[in-house]
């Protein structure tokens, strides 16, 4: 009886220790959300401030005017972000950056390109935790 109770008491401490591994995880995952959601919502708000949406600014014959311009002659068609769009993609704007209690002034451009980066990253995380 007394090999049958360690045995009983060692799979509960694996069960425990599993679930403790599965409630980090979740709470991971809640974690990884609210920032996912923060740099939408960052990103929401630099896109209003330019006037643009996700795909207002279009440039499909960007790859092709690309091979046509030769060397010397000016570009057929001006690179635009689509985020910036025509907004002035210098213009400092006020960031924090993530997990950090650091504010600074970035150009607008590279403001919404960390962001979309950060965003890019916690998707990949996602689809690899799926």
């Amino acid at each position: 009886m007394d090999e049958t109770m360690r045995q009983f008491q060692q799979g509960l401490v694996e069960i425990e220790t599993e679930a403790e591994h599965l409630l980090l995880a979740r709470h991971q995952i809640v974690e990884n959300d609210k920032l996912r959601n923060g740099n939408r919502e960052a990103l929401t708000a630099l896109r209003k401030r330019a006037r643009t949406t996700k795909t207002s600014v279009s440039t499909p014959f960007e790859s092709i005017m690309k091979d046509i311009v030769g060397p010397g002659s000016s570009p057929l068609v001006k690179e635009l972000c689509a985020t910036c769009g025509n907004h002035d993609s210098n213009e400092q704007t006020w960031m924090m950056f993530p997990g950090t209690d650091v504010f600074a002034r970035i150009p607008f451009h590279a403001a919404h390109t960390v962001l979309e980066t950060g965003l890019s990253e916690t998707f990949s995380l996602r689809t690899m935790h799926s």
